[in-house]
């Protein structure tokens, strides 16, 4: 190992220390276990490299935004055991290709990628596992993507009932520029009644570097972690 990559990785394992640190905190906060939630680092724009590192550090779930960086990274580390997450805006032309690559599709908020999602898990020969992002901004189309909660329900049990797709909760994003807490609490209750008719979706995932704590203490079962483990984000590519 070059002196370089040597000084990356105790880079990569000081910050990991810190993050799962800071979980471990979170849930004590919460009377929750640490095991209870699952830490996936976001690698959008980092190399391949960096995630070999993240693999070497016991890092299992990686999350990306962009398709086309998604499947080159994921097929220069298709020797890793890594659970792929794709966290970005979903095109419905690019959904079927998508479920190649990637396990957990987060970022589902209307019907009309269902149909490509089941298609591609269908010629990938797997169930792809998905979550239903749902917009906690007061009004949708002004901020972050989403399906506004009066029509989670119905998405929900859209996917469910779509062949080759697992339902298994919810995603969001803290609206931009305000506190965190009542959106994740809204989102909270939300996952609480997709579990009613839905035992089997009990993910929740919310949370990024600057609002883990709050997310863990609102329930959040997943957390999305990018410049805290990584870094400053290099320029876009």
């Amino acid at each position: 190992m070059s002196a370089s990559t040597e000084e990356r990785r105790a880079q990569l394992a000081t910050n990991l220390e810190r993050v799962r640190t800071r979980i471990a905190l979170a849930c004590d906060e919460a009377g929750r276990s640490p095991d209870e939630v699952t830490l996936t680092v976001v690698t959008k724009f980092f190399p391949a490299s960096d995630v070999r590192l993240l693999a070497g550090l016991g890092v299992r779930h990686v999350g990306e935004n962009r398709h086309q960086e998604a499947l080159a990274k994921a097929g220069e580390c298709a020797d890793l055991d890594l659970t792929w997450h794709f966290i970005g805006a979903l095109q419905s032309n690019k959904a079927s290709a998508v479920a190649a690559y990637a396990s957990v599709v987060e970022s589902v908020d209307r019907e009309k990628l269902l149909a490509a999602l089941g298609r591609g898990a269908h010629a990938a020969d797997r169930v792809l596992d998905v979550l239903v992002q749902v917009s906690l901004d007061e009004a949708t189309g002004t901020g972050r993507a989403g399906i506004a909660p009066d029509r989670v329900l119905g998405l929900a049990e859209a996917v469910a009932t779509t062949p080759g797709l697992r339902l298994r909760g919810l995603m969001a994003v803290a609206p931009l520029g305000r506190d965190p807490q009542p959106g994740f609490t809204k989102l909270a209750a939300l996952a609480a009644e997709v579990r009613e008719g839905h035992p089997d979706a009990t993910w929740v995932s919310a949370g990024m570097s600057g609002d883990l704590e709050t997310a863990v203490r609102c329930g959040a079962t997943h957390v999305r972690i990018g410049s805290a483990v990584l870094g400053e984000r290099p320029a876009k590519r």
